[in-house]
C-alpha cells in the first residue's frame, strides 16, 4: 500500500516523505479522526515526527486533494482519504462518531439547489445528525 501512497503523492507533485506516508496510512486505517489522533497514530510508528510536521502534512495533503477535511458543526476538524466522490456523513449527537453516507445513486438531488444564485455547483456537503447504534443501545 505504501507504493500506492507514493504514486498518489507523485501524481500531485508532492515529494514522498515518511511523514506523508505515515499520515496517509493513519487516515486510511482510521478515517474521520482529528489532528491530535493523527499525531498520536503517526508518532506511534515514527516518534521523531513533530506535531508541526503532521499539521504541515495535513495541510499539504488537503490542498493537493489527497485528503478531505470535514468540520461538522460543533466538532473539531476531522480528516479522511476518501475524496472526490461527493459522499456525505452521519454524525452521532452523543459520542461524535462519524460514518460515511454515499450520495444517492442515479439522479443526485444533493446537487440540485432550489436557487443556485448563478453559481456553477460542483459539490454539496450534507451532514446527517442522529444517534449511533452504540449510544442508542444505552438509551433503551
Amino acid at each position: 500500500m505504501t507504493s500506492d501512497f507514493a504514486a498518489q503523492l507523485r501524481a500531485v507533485s508532492l515529494r514522498v516523505t515518511r511523514p506523508r506516508l505515515a499520515v496517509l496510512a493513519a487516515l486510511r486505517d482510521h478515517p474521520h479522526v482529528d489532528t491530535d489522533t493523527v499525531i498520536d497514530l503517526v508518532r506511534a510508528g515514527h516518534p521523531k515526527v513533530s506535531h508541526q510536521a503532521v499539521y504541515d502534512v495535513l495541510r499539504a495533503l488537503t490542498e493537493a486533494g489527497l485528503v478531505r477535511r470535514i468540520e461538522p458543526a460543533g466538532a473539531t476538524a476531522r480528516y479522511e482519504t476518501r475524496v472526490a466522490d461527493n459522499h456525505h456523513h452521519v454524525v452521532c449527537r452523543s459520542c461524535g462518531a462519524i460514518a460515511d453516507v454515499d450520495c444517492v445513486a442515479g439522479h443526485a438531488p444533493c446537487l440540485t439547489a432550489s436557487d443556485d444564485h448563478g453559481y456553477v455547483i460542483d459539490e454539496a456537503e450534507v451532514v446527517y445528525w442522529g444517534t449511533c447504534p452504540d449510544c442508542s443501545e444505552g438509551n433503551r
